[in-house]
């Protein structure tokens, strides 16, 4: 049955800020981050002014969650999802910022790699003082 007064046969937004913290597991003031950098956008504001989101904003923070998981840049995700947005395939644009991002970990995985061949080496070179050491 149609609600009264709906021009359309989509579901309206009733999710509040709350509600879509406690569905997803995030903080609602990384909520309200997303949104004011534009990566979120509530589909409508309640007569009080709150924000009201859909499901499909519960979708888009799944994407968000994953991507932040890979430690996915703010503007790139917010090019990720303009072009989600748009309705253009992105799995192009995923892939490339995937495999930016393995090359990032490969690169400081190397420089991690060295950093401990040098610690490794100062350790195996220390020689103790002589100095008196503290009784336990």
């Amino acid at each position: 049955m149609a609600r009264q007064g709906s021009v359309s046969a989509k579901p309206t937004p009733s999710l509040r800020i709350g509600e879509v913290a406690r569905r997803t597991g995030l903080p609602v003031k990384t909520i309200r981050y997303y949104c004011d950098e534009g990566l979120l956008q509530p589909r409508a504001r309640s007569e009080s002014g709150y924000r009201l989101f859909d499901e499909e904003n519960l979708a888009e923070l799944t994407i968000i969650r994953s991507l932040r998981a890979m430690d996915v840049s703010i503007p790139e995700l917010a090019r990720i999802l303009e072009v989600r947005r748009a309705g253009v395939c992105n799995c192009s644009v995923l892939k490339d910022s995937i495999a930016a991002k393995m090359e990032s970990i490969n690169l400081r995985i190397a420089e991690l790699a060295a950093m401990k061949e040098e610690l490794a080496r100062l350790l195996g070179s220390w020689q103790d003082c002589g100095g008196l050491k503290p009784d336990r």
